[in-house]
Parts: C-alpha cells; sequence; structure tokens
C-alpha cells in the first residue's frame, strides 16, 4: 500500500530523529580528536621545555571546597579527573542508552558482531598483558590499561578517510567502543576504587533512585537531576568510589523519549500557528504583539517537549566535553618528561611493553577473534564491511588515549609506573593510529559487498 506525501514526510522525520543526533555525536567526536591531540602536544611540550616545573606546580595547586557539612581538598588534576571527567562519562552514559534503545545494541542481531569483538578486543589486551607484564607484581595492577579504546581519536582517524570508508564500519567502530566502555566502566568500578564507606555509598545510591522516581511521576525539569547528580557524586567521592561511575549511571537513566510525539507536535503546533494568523486581524498593536509572542513561545516549548531528554543534553554538551573538558584531561594527564632516561627505563620495561602490544596487536587480533566466532556462529557483518577493513577498524581500536590515561592515575600512585605507562599509551597509540589509518588507505574503495562479507574466512 502506498504510502500519502504525509505518511512520508512523518517517516522520513522519525527516521532523522534517531538518525541525525548519531551522525552529529561522531562529527563532534572525530573534530575533537583534532583538540584532543593538540591539548596532549601542548603539555608534552610544556612539560619537557625549561618551564616544566610550572607545568607540575600549576597540576599540583589545590582547590578547596568547604560547604560546611561536605568539604574537599584536593589538586587541580585530581579535580580535572575526578569531576570534568564525570561529565564525560555522563556523555558516555547517555550514547549507551541511545545505542540500546534505538542503536546498534537494541536487537540481538545487531548486537552479536559488535558485543563479540569488543569482548575479544578487551579479553587478548588484558591476556597479552599478563603474559607480558604479569610477572611484576608492581605492575600488574595496569591491566586495564590495555583494554581501553579512545573514540574520539579512533574516529578522527576514520574521519581523514572520508567517503574510502562505508558507514558501516564507522557505525560498527561506534558500537565496539561503547561496549568496551562498559567494561571500562565496570573495570574502573569494580577493580580500580578504594575501599567503600557503605554509608556513604548508600547516599549516592539513594540519588539514583530518586532521578529514576522523578521521572517516573513524569518530572523532566533538568535542574532537578543536576542537583541529584551533584549530591550523587560528593557521595560516591566520600565512598571511596570513583565518581565517574555516578555520571555514566545518571547517563543510563535519562529519558530518551519525548513528552510529545511528533504526531501530537502537530495538533498543538497547529493550534498555535492559527492563534498567530488570527493576531494578524488584531487592531491594537500592543495586543497583536503579546499574542504573536506568546504563540511563539508555546511553539518554542513545544519543539523542546518534542525533543527527548537524552537527545537535547547530548546536542548541547557534546561541544562543552569534546572540545574543553576531554582536552583539558589530555592537558593534565599527557605531560610526561621524556629524556634519555625515561624512555631507556621505559623500553626496558615489561610493563611499557605489555601495554604496547596489548593495544597496538591485542586489540586488532581480539577483535578479529571476537567477530569472527560471532560470524561462524550465524551472524553477519555490517553491509559494505570486509574483513580486511575490519582489521584495520580494530587497528584503530588500539588507540587507547583518554580512559587508558585516567586508569593510570588509578592504578599507579610510583611516578615511574606512571611514566612508564603513559610512554607506552602515547607510543601505543601512536603506532596504532598510524598503522591502521595506512592500512584502511590501502584498501580499495568500497570494495566490499553484503555477498562478500557474509561468512567469515575459512580457518587455516
Amino acid at each position: 500500500m502506498a504510502l500519502t506525501s504525509h505518511e512520508l514526510a512523518v517517516r522520513r522525520a522519525r527516521i532523522a530523529r534517531f538518525v541525525r543526533p548519531v551522525q552529529e555525536f561522531i562529527h563532534t567526536e572525530a573534530s575533537g580528536g583534532i583538540a584532543l591531540l593538540a591539548a596532549a602536544v601542548v603539555a608534552l611540550v610544556w612539560a619537557n621545555s625549561p618551564w616544566g616545573d610550572s607545568y607540575e606546580h600549576l597540576l599540583e595547586h589545590h582547590i578547596a571546597l568547604d560547604l560546611g557539612f561536605w568539604a574537599l581538598d584536593e589538586t587541580l588534576h585530581h579535580w580535572i579527573n575526578d569531576g570534568a571527567m564525570t561529565l564525560f562519562f555522563f556523555l558516555v552514559g547517555l550514547e549507551i542508552k541511545r545505542e540500546v534503545a534505538v542503536g546498534e545494541l537494541a536487537s540481538l542481531r545487531r548486537v552479536v558482531v559488535p558485543v563479540a569483538g569488543a569482548v575479544g578486543g578487551m579479553v587478548i589486551p588484558v591476556a597479552l598483558f599478563f603474559l607480558v607484564a604479569g610477572g611484576d607484581a608492581a605492575a600488574r595492577d595496569g591491566w586495564g590499561i590495555a583494554m581501553a579504546t579512545d573514540i574520539a581519536f579512533a574516529l578522527g582517524v576514520l574521519a581523514l578517510l572520508g567517503r574510502r570508508i562505508a558507514p558501516g564500519l564507522t557505525v560498527l567502530l561506534l558500537a565496539m567502543a561503547i561496549v568496551d566502555d562498559i567494561g571500562a566502566i565496570l573495570a574502573i568500578a569494580i577493580f580500580y576504587s578504594e575501599s567503600v564507606a557503605l554509608d556513604a555509598l548508600g547516599v549516592s545510591a539513594a540519588t539514583l533512585l530518586g532521578a529514576l522516581v522523578l521521572q517516573r511521576v513524569g518530572i523532566w525539569w533538568i535542574p532537578a537531576y543536576v542537583a541529584l547528580g551533584l549530591v550523587g557524586w560528593a557521595a560516591a567521592v566520600s565512598a571511596g568510589v570513583h565518581p565517574t561511575i555516578v555520571g555514566v549511571a545518571f547517563g543510563v537513566l535519562t529519558p530518551w523519549r519525548s513528552w510529545y510525539s511528533l504526531e501530537g507536535l502537530n495538533d498543538l503546533a497547529s493550534n498555535a500557528l492559527r492563534r498567530i494568523e488570527r493576531s494578524r486581524t488584531l487592531i491594537d498593536d500592543e495586543r497583536r504583539h503579546e499574542e504573536q509572542v506568546d504563540a511563539l513561545m508555546e511553539l518554542g516549548a513545544l519543539s523542546r517537549d518534542t525533543v527527548a531528554p537524552l537527545d537535547r543534553l547530548e546536542h548541547e554538551l557534546h561541544p562543552f566535553v569534546a572540545f574543553g573538558v576531554v582536552p583539558l584531561f589530555a592537558f593534565a594527564n599527557a605531560g610526561v618528561e621524556v629524556s634519555g632516561g625515561t624512555v631507556g627505563d621505559a623500553l626496558s620495561s615489561a610493563l611499557f611493553w605489555g601495554i604496547v602490544l596489548g593495544l597496538a596487536v591485542g586489540k586488532p587480533v581480539g577483535i578479529i577473534l571476537g567477530v569472527w566466532l560471532a560470524v561462524r556462529a550465524g551472524a553477519a557483518l555490517p553491509a559494505g564491511v570486509s574483513w580486511r577493513a575490519l582489521l584495520g577498524a580494530g587497528m584503530l581500536a588500539g588507540i587507547g588515549f583518554t580512559v587508558s590515561l585516567l586508569i593510570t592515575d588509578l592504578a599507579y600512585t610510583e611516578v615511574d609506573l606512571q611514566t612508564e605507562a603513559k610512554l607506552a599509551i602515547i607510543a601505543a597509540s601512536l603506532l596504532a593510529g598510524g598503522v591502521g589509518y595506512a592500512w584502511l588507505r590501502a584498501l580499495p574503495n568500497r570494495a566490499s559487498t553484503p555477498a562478500a562479507v557474509a561468512h567469515p574466512p575459512a580457518a587455516g
């Protein structure tokens, strides 16, 4: 049965409503990777300049917050890693919610391939890390460093390849990175949190319950959720749980459905538009102006309420996080003093090679192995994605910067271990990004077809 033009327009609007935010997310993350790289370079140059001491002094500057009933006195470095990065993980939570609700993780058929690839891309790097560095008791705690993928950098490299890359490969890499983030979040929550104070943890959990209750009764006033989030964050700090977990949890709880449907918007907006039309007949200029402004304000409120809170928050916060929070984090954590001595120590360190091999080698091998097993079990690669292209995406997944640096800060207190780990992360990310880009660049333009990639390559 043929659809009317109105039905087609409604269908297009529905599709655009879900596709456009993903496109904006990918675009923002890709361009944000440039800002991330620039901030990391500035930190490296500053830390190794004659003014390197001022870099350390800036990050070690203490900032105190005292509310009477709750106080926190920490360094700027700590405020960035535990405070500002909570916003980054809040956006991760939003993207997890989107992917589970309407994206690549929304159905079993679509979820199998990215989940299998991501699991393989976590298990194999960690296994390689323990194989290389597991004998060093001091270095053993850093296993989580080798399992993280940096979405901004990976998508940024893909963006440089432009139309040579099938859209399905970008979506698959994004979905795998989201699952990878879930794994990293669980690792931080379970293995990289301090001894837990149960009373404070209970307060933090209560704020999440409060947010869920507000959502159930239909109160979607964002400032109320912000207030709950701040209390939950402070309680998590007091509990000894890494507070970025609270950011993820609030992101996952954010409603993804709008207050009005598109059909409801059409009816209500028609009434407002008729009011504007009727106001044209009013003789009194002041009354006509007031009627028009009131109707336009109603239209604005209607359009705002037709956009789900998840979409609105994602759209408004992404530029701030991509071009503010994440580069600031890179600046605060990438400033490693590079000298002959530190590089020599790193190159002779099992920790260094465990991280480098885990990210640069373990990631692509694990992703290919995981996806191969899934396809052998009956799943299929996305249309236009070949095994050679998937290998290139697996190489880019070895760019582990943001979350890897955060886990480094949580895993090690010794400066020498932190330095070796950060040098390894930088080296592995440069290697994975460079080799992955060259590999994908050498592939024919979208030569793959669905028929060519429906089955895994024969064993052996």
